[in-house]
């Protein structure tokens, strides 16, 4: 999901690109390793505390008085000006954060939630409170309580997943997610759809809850904005607050208007929906794997940060105890933060920290207003290392892949949150996104309804009631629980990804989250003449994906938990090889685009990569730029009857220790993304299918001594990179993108810099699709 693509946005910054340069190559120097630093000079949050800036951008400006216009998390009452906000805390020893919660009720404001996937508050405070607030020394970063909302088998075919499984209706052999917990994070998701059975007819989805019902959410449903409360509570396990937590969001398995938009039920559809039972098979990705709705979306399709936030730390805190293994995030908001300091990144990170898989939709603002390409468009938490950020590919309606092309929607890269430096200047993050992409044009999946009655059967959702041309598809079903429409956007192939996941961690349980990625880039496939700005690593190619998952041995994650696993050391599992690194589907042979994306800026290949365990398998490790982040988990203890180390308590961030990295054997192929122009096509901007090419024929670097996490950066054969294959460095200015050769766009490129979703356009490709 993401802010509507082509609707205006508040404070929206647009940049004209008039004069183009080309900045100087980095020096050269020899050495012996490559060294990754942990922190380099000072990282990014202290440098946000030495310049005093602790304040997101789009906040500043509604403190300074800038309009608010029809923003959510802004409102003047009684002569002073409000702002819902999202506090991020330095880590300490009062894990309560009682002390700032007291500073927030005497400076007048009120606390509305404590979260446990990152220490923060969300809460209300008078705008000219929020300076005091953020210059406390237990506060790291102040956000706004952005929105977010909607970016918004043929699907068996497209990626690969019919090689895997046979059967249907009656039930499947083969690969179909069995035993694996899908979360999704949406609009919530209509149980008692036909999709959503298994061969019994009885319901997969697990558990549903509503996360609207708690936060700033006030008795009579409306979001409130009184001072003075503190309604944030401890939440430990067997306690009567978390049952009564757990009682206020349960939603009732047979309540039909859990998805009264229609986006939640079609995202999980494409992930784990089971269709064959009807003649227009719709079936997705993983049709067996169990289903947990969280809804943290509301019925007009948007929601606030606080309730994502919430509805993460629900899936952290049930993991263990359901399965939970992968998280869905079809959904986006407009951030100016780095990866580093956004709440919501920050969120996400933590859950893969503890071995859930998130994916996130890249968002759909890949065109400007006039229809021009832009880049830098990735919304949070997509701009996050630690997740798998996926773009939407149009497959033309075909099962044939050699047709296929990146939507125009589909939000390019590089990531453009930034963080303020000593000096006070903006430092943009400038990583590589999005990681791959995936069927996400006419996709067909479930349509649900409002549980309204009407003549002859029960009114639909307000997304297929606002767009009716949705759901004509001829064979389709018209009975109201095995309804069935038409999505794009990024959010729908998202999902598609996510299902991908649940077949890989079937296949092999002891996958990690950023093993689970770097399978997906190292056998998607590129698609013809887009680049890795556009389009990743290529297409999502699940058959190849699992037949390496298979190669490699199932006791990874628990040993990697363990600190079993050094680097270097083997990965196979006995007796097995590594596949070629080809797939044929659907009659098309393909070779697999070989990439893997690490640190945000680096190109690694090889089949090294796998063959030996590489420390950036650790879903604690997050590692972007000149930042290595270690992010520790920490459970309850036994209490109650609930068992020890089941329950997440919280996730503490740090700076990375000194450690091996990178495997000696790695070819390293930054050198390929040297003098990045739009213009000339090189660099970020080659198409990643020549990318591959030059890969597959021997170009590139091998690694005689690996990556160490140490006090520099240095490449072993001599060349320095300062912090790695910088996107910044002759393609990015401070803000927007700037590009390296004269090249003038007459809009140039834009930066969504934050905002209030709009409603969509009637021609909204995001939603309709293109040709």
């Amino acid at each position: 999901m993401a802010l509507s693509p082509k609707a205006p946005m508040q404070f929206q910054s647009r940049f004209t690109v008039l004069i183009e340069r080309l900045l100087p190559q980095r020096s050269m120097r020899l050495g012996q390793g490559l060294l990754l630093a942990a922190l380099v000079g000072v990282n990014a949050a202290s440098a946000q505390t030495a310049a005093g800036d602790k304040v997101a951008a789009d906040l500043k400006a509604v403190i300074g008085g800038a309009p608010i216009n029809k923003l959510s998390w802004a409102k003047d009452l009684l002569g002073q000006r409000l702002v819902k906000v999202i506090i991020v805390a330095v880590p300490s020893a009062d894990p309560e954060l009682a002390s700032l919660r007291s500073a927030m009720l005497a400076s007048g404001g009120s606390v509305h939630s404590r979260f446990s996937s990152v220490a923060a508050l969300s809460g209300l405070l008078p705008a000219t409170q929020v300076a005091a607030i953020a210059a406390r020394a237990d506060v790291q970063g102040i956000s706004p309580n952005r929105m977010t909302g909607r970016t918004a088998s043929a699907l068996e075919l497209m990626t690969g997943a019919s090689a895997l499984r046979s059967g249907g209706a009656t039930g499947y052999s083969g690969l179909d997610g069995s035993g694996v917990g899908i979360a999704v994070l949406d609009s919530g998701v209509m149980g008692n759809h036909q999709h959503f059975s298994n061969p019994a007819g009885a319901s997969r989805i697990a558990r549903s809850v509503n996360l609207l019902k708690v936060g700033d959410m006030g008795s009579t449903g409306g979001r409130k904005w009184a001072l003075g409360e503190d309604s944030s509570a401890a939440l430990y396990p067997g306690s009567l607050t978390m049952k009564t937590y757990e009682t206020k969001i349960a939603v009732p398995a047979g309540n039909l208007t859990k998805d009264r938009y229609g986006h939640g039920g079609h995202v999980a559809a494409v992930a784990a929906g089971r269709g064959a039972y009807q003649a227009l098979d719709a079936t997705g990705m993983a049709p067996n794997a169990s289903l947990y709705d969280v809804k943290v979306l509301g019925d007009n399709g948007f929601g606030q940060m606080s309730d994502v936030l919430a509805g993460i730390d629900w899936v952290l805190y049930h993991a263990r105890e359901y399965n939970i293994r992968v998280i869905n995030l079809s959904l986006a908001a407009d951030s100016t933060e780095s990866w580093l300091t956004d709440p919501l990144a920050r969120a996400a990170r933590s859950a893969v920290a503890a071995g859930i898989t998130v994916v996130a939709a890249a968002g759909n603002f890949g065109q400007g207003a006039k229809g021009a390409e832009r880049f830098g468009g990735i919304s949070a938490p997509g701009h996050d290392p630690a997740v798998i950020t996926v773009g939407a590919a149009n497959t033309k309606a075909t099962a044939w892949r050699g047709d296929d092309t990146v939507n125009f929607f589909s939000s390019r890269g590089p990531t453009r949150g930034g963080w303020i430096d000593a000096t006070g200047a903006r430092q943009p993050d400038n990583l590589l996104k999005p990681d791959l992409v995936a069927p996400g044009n006419k996709v067909i999946g479930v349509r649900t309804t409002t549980g309204l009655a009407k003549e002859g059967g029960v009114w639909p959702a307000l997304l297929p009631a606002s767009y009716p041309q949705l759901s004509n598809l001829p064979g389709g079903s018209p009975a109201d629980a095995q309804a069935l429409m038409l999505l794009s956007g990024t959010s729908v192939a998202a999902p598609a990804v996510a299902g991908a996941a649940a077949l890989l961690l079937q296949a092999n349980p002891g996958l990690t989250p950023p093993l689970i990625k770097a399978i997906l880039q190292y056998s998607a496939q590129p698609i013809a003449g887009a680049s890795l700005l556009q389009q990743g690593a290529g297409l999502l190619n699940i058959e190849g994906a699992v037949r390496l998952a298979q190669a490699l041995r199932t006791d990874i994650a628990g040993k990697v938990r363990d600190g079993q696993l050094v680097v270097g050391a083997d990965l196979l599992a006995p007796g097995r090889a590594l596949p070629l690194p080809t797939s044929t589907l659907n009659g098309q042979t393909f070779n697999w685009s070989q990439v893997v994306t690490a640190g945000g800026r680096h190109l690694l290949s090889g089949s090294a990569l796998f063959s030996r365990y590489q420390a950036i398998y650790d879903p604690r490790l997050a590692w972007a730029g000149g930042q290595a982040r270690w992010r520790s988990v920490k459970y309850w203890p036994a209490s109650s009857g609930a068992p020890a180390n089941t329950y997440v308590k919280s996730v503490v961030e740090s700076g990375a220790a000194n450690q091996p990295v990178i495997s000696a054997g790695v070819i390293l192929a930054d050198g390929l993304l040297a003098n990045s122009s739009w213009s000339g096509r090189t660099g970020a901007f080659l198409p990643t299918a020549t990318l591959s090419s030059w890969l597959a024929s021997g170009s590139g670097r091998i690694l005689n001594e690996g990556f160490i996490l140490s006090e520099g950066f240095i490449l072993s054969e001599g060349f320095i990179l300062g912090e790695g294959v910088t996107v910044g460095e002759g393609v990015a200015g401070s803000e927007g993108f700037i590009l390296s050769e004269g090249f003038v766009l007459s809009e140039g490129f834009i930066l969504s810099e934050s905002g209030q979703p709009s409603p969509v356009s009637p021609d909204d490709s995001s939603l309709l699709g293109e040709p």
